[in-house]
């Protein structure tokens, strides 16, 4: 997909997302949604581009790192909980508990008692948080072996991006087949109708991203508060000296160096 298309659509949706933040607000909804896919599928860009324009204060992003040892002792689910939205709140989970269905089992970092536990109580635990209210949306990002690489060559060439080749990415390279049946399963046993697997077709990042946020706007019940969307008459702006105070010029203040100056 082209740029400049890419942008003008972004543009449009991004006004459908302005409303649904709006009604989000008003409504006290409680929105949570899973970003999973392959190491490289591009969850976080799709995040990224859904958060451009939104409040940071009604969107969150959770990235959670691996568990402290206390938390490996813990209830499985207990530390994702801690994260899900309260009333007016939308939580963007960048990997969630399904590390569980595919990368701990594929890296040797569950056993499979553990594994089996998971894929038992993960449909009860998610039809819990839906019969509390929250509204649950789940992607996978699916991206092809011969994208995958391509991308995986661009980040070890490129400086800039090398923090995202991780030795956990490197090792899943090598496991195609293994993560591969790992995620047949969790969508033959965790796909609910309540909860359903959503897969997109993420080897194009701009159509991805965008067939992302059209699924969300139409999972999501959300309406045109006209009223708060009314442009905003601004009151004519005070003159600085009319509260008795000169403000000093640039110059005596500590400025850092303007390298792009004239």
């Amino acid at each position: 997909m082209k740029k400049k298309a890419f942008e003008e659509e972004l543009e449009t949706l991004e006004f459908e997302l302005a409303k649904l933040q709006e009604t989000v607000q008003r409504k006290g909804l409680k929105l949570a949604i899973i970003f999973e896919g392959r190491d490289a599928a591009g969850k976080g860009g799709a995040i990224k581009t859904i958060m451009r324009r939104m409040n940071a204060r009604v969107w969150r992003i959770a990235a959670l790192p691996k568990p402290s040892d206390r938390e490996r002792t813990q209830w499985y689910f207990e530390r994702y909980v801690a994260h899900l939205p309260a009333g007016g709140e939308i939580v963007l989970f960048d990997r969630s508990w399904y590390n569980r269905a595919v990368i701990e089992p594929v890296m040797g970092f569950c056993d499979s008692e553990d594994y089996e536990r998971f894929m038992r109580e993960v449909p009860l635990f998610e039809q819990m948080l839906i019969d509390s209210g929250v509204i649950l949306i789940k992607f996978w990002i699916h991206v092809s072996m011969k994208e995958q690489e391509q991308r995986f060559q661009d980040r070890a060439c490129d400086p800039r991006k090398r923090w995202k080749l991780s030795p956990i990415d490197l090792k899943g390279r090598e496991l195609w087949i293994e993560s591969t049946k790992y995620r047949d399963a969790m969508f033959e046993r965790t796909s609910t109708d309540e909860a359903p697997w959503l897969v997109v077709d993420g080897d194009d990042k701009r159509k991805a991203r965008l067939n992302i946020i059209r699924a969300i706007l139409d999972r999501t019940p959300y309406e045109f508060n006209e009223d708060a969307f009314e442009p905003v008459a601004l009151p004519p702006r005070p003159k600085v000296k009319d509260g008795g105070y000169d403000e000093p010029a640039l110059e005596k203040l500590n400025v850092i160096t303007d390298y792009y100056g004239g």
